[in-house]
């Protein structure tokens, strides 16, 4: 073994896959949250859970976590990735049709929300920079957990989880003037009034938004189709990763948020044809680092604090959870929320997040908040970030687990895609098939691996991505679930029949029509599920003999009519009962009977 490794400097890693591959999948099992596993993780390994117990049970230090303040340092990128995530799920056009919730309620909540806590901590003796710093702190929610929340919950696109996203919005966006605000304060002792000095502090931020916006327009596109052309996924992935982080670093060095930054990233992406492939590729990167938040929220629950303290630190967590909910319940009441998706957005929103750590940590810095205050009211929003869950399950329940239609967003941005056909493959037959669907009005969207083609498609207006249509996730992506049809008009055989086999599997029910080399590669196709396949070599001599026929005098009726009958031949000859394929045209006929 090297003398330079030293395998104890891996422990944490090992701790942490142990919990992502052990635990989690047991909380799945359960139907409990794999949050909750995490951050029940977290406080077990974490330095006051079985670390305060290793000088009696020495054996104990194998099982904890050595290095918090490294974790949360790389469990910061887990919120980095989860916005730009939602950035690439939205448009700007969606962006646009909720402005008035973003800046309308969003606004009204941090505004109310920090108003009400720094009253209370002036009235509990605390002095205005103290208590403004308290306020700013814990006005803020968790995106990082209450967005996964409503997707595991397909509440999303409900109205209280639409209101939801947009007060989340608008809190990152407070976040560099609020901690703006925080310098001014540290420096002059008191609050900061209008003036060219204040104008100048936020002009880095506004500058840095320019920029990405700018920058990203320019070279996001561009870049990326030059890695899709070089065919290597290793290359995707890591301009995908430099797109998020050096997003990510660009906001931070301008005074703004890491996580604003990539949601820019996101939203800059969202119109491309790499959108789904991206989603596809960063996903599993978003999840691991989201669970290593979640592990970080754990292991910085000061649980000695807590036994020393309870009644401040509990009474504190439950003061913010009651005045951030109270807050957004009557505001979204105002906004004209009905009282279900109203309640459901004030239980989400009521616990305090992320940025809690990071605006308590500058003002105690800064010395606006003294230690011992500042340690009590991270761990009582700690617990608050941890009963988001539960509180996120009782919302459920009062909003209904099912969303009517009254629920879902009336802005045209917000309506779901119309249901298209698939095209997999975008060649010369995939243009044909396109043209031939669009003669019928029928929509479609087609996806191919070749980033010529798909750049030439997108010119002439056409919907297309770029991705693998093999990978299950990136089908989802496209609209499988929603989709009448799925043709398949490869000449790869091997990508063909892999296509055909993963959307059989995610649709049973689907048509899956395919284009075949031969004979024998049809019959694989039926094999594996396909509703109807199309060999090459047949359907050649088919037309061949219907030109010859019709050339030699045979009556056209006639010609046709035997054709039909050949090519009905040859399909029940390729497509036996006992294929997959036959079997779905079975199902099919007897549903049509």
């Amino acid at each position: 073994m090297p003398a330079h490794l030293q395998p104890e400097a891996y422990k944490d890693v090992v701790l942490f896959l142990a919990t992502a591959g052990v635990i989690v999948p047991l909380f799945r099992r359960w139907n409990l949250s794999p949050i909750l596993g995490f951050l029940g993780a977290g406080v077990l390994l974490g330095p006051f859970g079985l670390g305060s117990l290793a000088d009696e049970a020495p054996w104990l230090g194998a099982l904890t976590i050595d290095n918090p303040d490294e974790v949360a340092q790389l469990a910061e990128f887990g919120v980095v990735f989860l916005l730009f995530m939602i950035g690439l799920e939205l448009s700007w056009e969606r962006l646009r049709s909720m402005r008035r919730f973003v800046f309308g309620l969003g606004a009204a909540q941090v505004g109310l929300s920090l108003a009400a806590t720094a009253g209370a901590a002036l009235a509990l003796g605390q002095p205005l920079g103290a208590a403004i710093a308290i306020g700013a702190a814990l006005s803020l929610s968790s995106t990082a957990i209450v967005m996964p929340i409503l997707a595991e919950q397909k509440r999303q696109h409900s109205l209280a989880g639409r209101a939801t996203f947009s007060v989340l919005l608008f809190q990152d966006l407070a976040v560099a003037p609020i901690l703006v605000t925080l310098t001014l304060l540290g420096r002059r002792g008191e609050a900061p009034t209008l003036s060219p000095d204040l104008l100048l502090a936020f002009a880095p931020a506004v500058l840095g938004v320019v920029g990405l916006l700018v920058v990203g327009r320019l070279i996001l596109r561009p870049m990326l189709r030059s890695v899709a052309r070089a065919k290597s996924e290793e290359m995707f992935v890591a301009a995908c990763l430099l797109v998020v982080i050096g997003a990510g670093l660009v906001s931070a060095f301008t005074g703004l948020s890491m996580a604003l930054g990539a949601f820019i990233a996101g939203l800059l992406l969202a119109e491309t044809e790499f959108r789904h492939e991206v989603e596809v590729t960063i996903e599993p990167f978003k999840g691991l680092l989201l669970g290593l938040f979640f592990l970080s929220i754990g292991i910085g629950l000061n649980l000695p604090l807590l036994l020393a303290r309870p009644l401040e630190v509990l009474g504190a967590a439950a003061g913010l959870t009651c005045v951030n909910g109270a807050a957004v319940f009557v505001l979204a009441r105002l906004f004209r929320l009905r009282t279900r998706a109203a309640a459901e957005a004030a239980l989400l929103l009521a616990g305090a997040g992320e940025f809690a750590f990071v605006i308590l940590g500058q003002a105690m810095d800064q010395r606006l908040v003294d230690r011992t205050t500042g340690q009590a009211l991270l761990v009582a929003a700690t617990l608050s970030m941890i009963s988001i869950p539960f509180l996120a399950a009782l919302g459920a329940k009062i909003g209904g687990r099912r969303i009517s239609p009254a629920d879902l967003p009336e802005a045209v941005g917000d309506k779901p895609p119309e249901p298209r056909v698939l095209i997999a493959g975008y060649g010369r037959v995939g243009r044909l098939v396109g043209e031939m669907l669009r003669r019928h009005d029928i929509a479609w969207v087609a996806v191919e691996q070749d980033a010529r083609l798909v750049e030439a498609g997108r010119r002439a207006g056409e919907t297309l991505f770029f991705g693998d249509a093999a990978r299950p996730d990136f089908l989802a992506r496209c609209g499988l679930a929603e989709a009448p049809a799925l043709v398949v008009t490869m000449d790869d055989p091997d990508g063909a029949e892999a296509i055909v086999s993963v959307a059989r599997e995610l649709r049973p029910d689907l048509t899956i029509v395919a284009r075949a080399r031969d004979a024998r590669h049809a019959q694989r196709l039926y094999d594996l599920g396909a509703t109807d396949a199309v060999p090459e070599t047949v359907e050649a001599s088919l037309q061949l003999s219907e030109a010859l026929l019709v050339e030699i005098g045979v009556p056209m009726g006639l010609v046709i009519a035997s054709i039909h009958e050949r090519r009905d031949e040859f399909r029940k000859a390729l497509n036996r009962p006992d294929a997959l394929g036959g079997r779905t045209r079975a199902r099919r006929a007897n549903r049509n009977a």
